[in-house]
């Protein structure tokens, strides 16, 4: 299933996606899409969407009402590490994104006093039940789905201003998240997933899950060792090559740009970059 959340007049509502990619309103059948109802996925199965209400003109709201985590592993692809001219890592980075996550096509605001913002197309996966210490074989069952992630990254906050890098992290509005949760059953190989990313209109980002240090099972199995992952959580893997800070010279987010980023079978975002203040 591709399930998501829905901004309407009289509310935010759950709704399913179609075969021809249109959301359909599950009001009546689910209240809402929550780390709760993650529980409740299997029910909603049996439905047939076509026979559920159109909604017209979709605004894409965070695709959980109470996403609790953002954990997001860093310098996870290989062609990324070789574009930063760095080393790969032994065991995954990890860091935070610590500000509320927003819709998939919601405007970017870029923080005050930003002269670097990046973008960043990633793979995220939505943690489905409580999870601590999971072997990677079995680290899977753990994924109640996937989403689209664009690991918004204030560059100079990140790396020039100290301490660690939640600061150029977090700015608000550096979470979009969505527009759909794929549920895990549709994803068969995380590991084998295309991705882009576009500003205004040119081909910055192009990978494939396939290049990534650590996988997803990888992943999940050793942030288990040390956190325990509750329903709800999103950890974002990283990112493939082509970010603003990697090209020569170095190109990063203004007034009036345009990101469009993607995942095959999960979809796709869309964000107006506004300037402080505007």
């Amino acid at each position: 299933m591709k399930l998501c959340r829905i901004r309407t007049a009289s509310g935010t509502i759950p709704a399913m996606i179609d075969a021809e990619g249109n959301p359909r309103s599950l009001d009546g059948k689910l209240e809402d899409l929550t780390a709760a109802s993650l529980a409740e996925l299997d029910a909603l199965a049996a439905l047939d969407p076509s026979t559920l209400p159109a909604l017209e003109s979709p605004d894409y709201a965070p695709i959980l009402g109470d996403i609790g985590r953002i954990f997001c592993i860093g310098l996870n692809y290989s062609d990324h590490a070789a574009e930063a001219g760095l080393d790969a890592p032994e065991q995954p980075i990890l860091f935070m994104k610590v500000c509320p996550p927003t819709g998939a096509n919601d405007p970017v605001t870029l923080p005050k006093g930003s002269e670097k913002s990046d973008w960043e197309v990633e793979l995220g996966v939505v943690i489905g039940k409580r999870t601590q210490h999971v072997s990677v074989e079995e680290a899977l069952d753990s994924v109640a789905g996937y989403c689209v992630v664009n690991d918004l990254s204030e560059r100079a906050f990140q790396i020039e201003r100290g301490g660690q890098w939640v600061k150029g992290k977090s700015s608000d509005g550096f979470g979009p998240v969505g527009p759909w949760l794929v549920t895990a059953n549709e994803v068969p190989d995380p590991q084998d997933l295309d991705m882009f990313l576009d500003v205004n209109g040119a081909r910055c980002q192009t990978g494939n899950t396939s290049k990534m240090i650590f996988t997803v099972a990888e992943i999940i199995s050793h942030l288990s060792e040390f956190i325990t992952l509750q329903p709800g959580d999103v950890i974002s893997t990283g990112t493939p090559p082509g970010v603003g800070m990697g090209m020569k010279p170095q190109k990063f987010l203004r007034d009036g740009d345009e990101m469009h980023l993607g995942i095959a079978g999960l979809g796709e975002q869309r964000q107006q970059v506004k300037a402080w203040g505007a």
